[in-house]
């Protein structure tokens, strides 16, 4: 069995005094006992409307859904971008991802410059040096470069791909590159979510002895659009693309209660802190899936290209079926597995990553994210967030409370309340100029701090936008 890393002397120097006794997981805080595992499940171009506890009535998930009853449901859930990589980036981080300019998707070849900066210190890297057995399986789409692959970003163990997309059925076949074990290829002959599936049961049982990490992200519901006849057959009602969809998360719900059965029969579940999420919201015109009431889909700042299904269980620690109604966002997974884990808070900094080349450690930074225990706890009253922003291109939007700034393109500012308005149907701009003030100019003091993409974007109508709304922070 792999031996888990021994903590680096650096990064426990800036973790020093970072966590409150009350903070740490169930098992460390009964004196020495195992520590809780995390397991951090990322669905791919999920619906917001696609899962049962989100009403859906055409696609059971009740393996989903089960963790929603186990557990806490937040209702205002959010991702920091639209789209895939820099979700995953901010996600992996505990950071807003403009902050080190990985603004926009990776592409699909291993260039080598592009790729989640190795100035970044990622939640594997932290579960690492807290002792923990690290592993990732499925997409990675943070970078092809050998440099950024996960087995050099804390990863202990890999198995997936590392684009931003693949076939299901042909794995051989897909011109963006097959499925790895670590660095080597693989010839994989089953479906690829069943195969995904497969793998995490397997990571599990590897490391039930020890603590793990395991970072689950499933490319389902992603196109292409396929799938065997034995998910098709369960859908006989459906038609076209919602039919392949409907079977597509169908296999995936199977995969999480495979996931699940093997943390049961392991006798793990209580003590295991579990997240799912998608990476943005679902695009209808791609794969045929629901955003519901709220308006538009990825690739928008709007609701249905940001708010996601988002779910917590710890069934050691957290009350279940609760549902949490306060904002929260994606960049709150690093700190919350951190403090379960015994390795970090979301008071202070910490340090990012080493980079060993020259045995450097840059100084200390402070993380976006937040410890979200104490607040579904009950221990804290007040919201985890004042703001939440965002940045996509010369797309900007800013959350306060229930008031919602959007800048859907250059030039054009909207204002939503979306405790009376979640489809976001009228502007109030007009209406509430003082609200819209103060949200444009909140995320304009926060544009301040951010760097330019190192890639991708419309450069030109990205910088005039983003000049204007910075004038406003002066």
């Amino acid at each position: 069995m792999r031996q888990p890393m021994m903590p680096r002397r650096g990064f426990l120097a800036a973790l020093a005094g970072g966590v409150a006794a009350g903070r740490l997981g169930a098992a460390e805080a009964e004196g020495g006992a195992r520590k809780p595992n995390v397991v951090v499940i990322v669905a791919d171009d999920l619906g917001y409307a696609d899962i049962g506890v989100h009403g859906c009535k055409d696609i059971p998930t009740p393996h989903i859904d089960s963790l929603a009853a186990g557990g806490v449901r937040f209702t205002n859930g959010y991702v920091s971008c639209p789209v895939c990589s820099p979700t995953r980036a901010g996600l992996l981080t505990g950071r807003y991802q403009q902050r080190f300019g990985h603004e926009f998707n990776t592409g699909p070849g291993p260039d080598g410059d592009v790729g989640l900066p190795l100035t970044e210190t990622t939640l594997a890297d932290r579960m690492k040096a807290a002792g923990y057995a690290t592993g990732m399986v499925g997409k990675w789409h943070l970078g092809a470069a050998p440099k950024f692959h996960p087995l050099q970003r804390g990863f202990g163990e890999f198995f997936g791909f590392l684009g931003g997309a693949h076939s299901y059925m042909n794995m051989a076949g897909d011109r963006r590159g097959g499925i790895l074990r670590g660095t080597e290829a693989v010839a994989e002959p089953e479906y690829l979510t069943d195969a995904l599936a497969r793998e995490a049961v397997a990571f599990i049982g590897r490391h039930e002895k020890e603590p793990f990490f395991l970072y689950l992200t499933f490319n389902a519901v992603h196109t292409p659009l396929q799938a065997p006849a034995k998910y098709l057959e369960r859908f006989p009602n459906l038609k076209g693309n919602r039919r392949t969809y409907a079977a597509m998360l169908s296999a995936m719900d199977d995969g999480i209660g495979a996931v699940l059965k093997k943390l049961r029969d392991a006798g793990l579940e209580r003590d295991t802190l579990i997240f799912f999420i998608s990476d943005n919201g679902g695009p209808p015109q791609a794969n045929a899936s629901s955003n519901g009431p709220l308006r538009a889909s990825k690739g928008t700042v709007y609701e249905g290209g940001i708010r996601v299904p988002f779910i917590l269980q710890w069934k050691a620690q957290l009350p279940a079926g609760k549902t949490f109604d306060q904002p929260v966002i994606s960049l709150d997974i690093l700190p919350t597995a951190l403090a379960a884990a015994g390795a970090g808070s979301a008071v202070g900094g910490v340090s990012p990553r080493r980079d060993t080349r020259d045995g450097d450690v840059p100084p200390t930074i402070a993380l976006d994210g937040v410890d979200l225990l104490p607040f579904v706890k009950g221990e804290k009253a007040t919201a985890p967030h004042e703001v939440l922003f965002w940045r996509f291109g010369a797309q900007a939007a800013a959350r306060k409370g229930h008031w919602k700034f959007v800048q859907p393109r250059a030039g054009v500012s909207e204002l939503y309340d979306l405790a009376a308005d979640i489809g976001e149907s009228k502007n109030l701009a007009a209406e509430k100029p003082e609200a819209l003030t103060d949200l444009s100019n909140a995320w304009a003091k926060w544009a301040v701090e951010l760097k330019d993409p190192l890639w991708g974007g419309r450069q030109g109508p990205l910088q005039r936008a983003r000049q204007r709304l910075k004038g406003r922070a002066k």
